[in-house]
């Protein structure tokens, strides 16, 4: 039997149960609204100081939630008992910066070495945004999430860890902006308010049909082009720093955490 959006719980602990059996590996926006989701960032203990670093120093895409002890793959404040192994839809395992798999489930690749970072993603204010009366597209029969695209932003080093922001579009209603600055600026710990706000040229990004990641909604007449931070930019940053070995989410595949959306946000 194949799934659609409206087969999956709305509970997260009942979602991250079919995540866990491999039986939704799709984007995860639309699901589970009201709780805050997580991006993913596994990497080797001797890189995990640098890491940390640059997290700290780069807090609008990175903003770190919950760190786990070396080799421990169970979450414990933001969904307790979740085996981050298992419980995301689809990862990704980067060796010296390239991409080598694409795997529902990362037990075969654990190692007692490991260090688990999980920080802030966007799609935990898209209930905010809804609430601002702002609709994402997949509210509107779409299936495409925000797009992701790499910008000329740069970020701060850390160690060996450098490289440019990548940045989450959404098609925003001119008369809207203003509110979509709003309801986002609330949450600080999920990439806050957004880094820019229409002409993509200006960031970097000669054309908008062309996402690096994950291809965004086509703007309608009246829509401008608003831009927040992504936590993707930790796997951009794999690409140009070549760590030895880390693991990620599958970008739109992210950790649905046990909290709710506005236990996060300030204000």
């Amino acid at each position: 039997m194949v799934l659609t959006r409206q087969d999956i719980p709305t509970v997260p602990a009942e979602a991250r149960e079919l995540f866990r059996q491999g039986k939704w590996t799709q984007r995860t926006s639309g699901l589970c609204v009201g709780y805050a989701n997580a991006n993913l960032c596994i990497v080797p203990r001797d890189l995990a100081f640098d890491f940390l670093l640059y997290c700290q120093r780069n807090p609008k895409p990175c903003p770190v939630l919950e760190v786990l002890d070396p080799g421990d793959p169970i979450v414990k404040s933001l969904a307790a008992g979740a085996d981050i192994r298992t419980d995301l839809p689809r990862y990704r395992v980067l060796v010296r910066g390239e991409v080598v798999d694409e795997p529902t489930d990362i037990t075969q690749y654990w190692r007692d070495d490991l260090v688990t970072f999980l920080y802030g993603c966007s799609g935990t204010f898209e209930g905010a945004l809804e609430g601002a009366g702002i609709l994402p597209r997949w509210r509107q029969g779409e299936e495409s999430g925000a797009g992701l695209y790499r910008t000329n932003i740069p970020t701060v080093p850390a160690g060996n860890f450098r490289g440019n922001m990548v940045v989450s579009m959404r098609p925003i209603p001119s008369h809207q902006v203003s509110r979509a600055v709003e309801a986002t600026s609330r949450f600080p710990g999920h990439h806050g308010a957004p880094v820019h706000i229409g002409d993509p040229a200006a960031i970097g990004i000669p054309d908008m049909s062309k996402a690096e990641w994950a291809p965004g909604p086509t703007l309608q007449p009246g829509e401008v082009p608003v831009f927040w931070a992504c936590g993707v930019t930790l796997q951009a940053v794999a690409q140009e720093s070549k760590p030895e070995f880390m693991l990620t989410h599958y970008p739109g595949r992210m950790f649905i955490s046990d909290i709710p959306s506005e236990q996060q946000a300030v204000l």
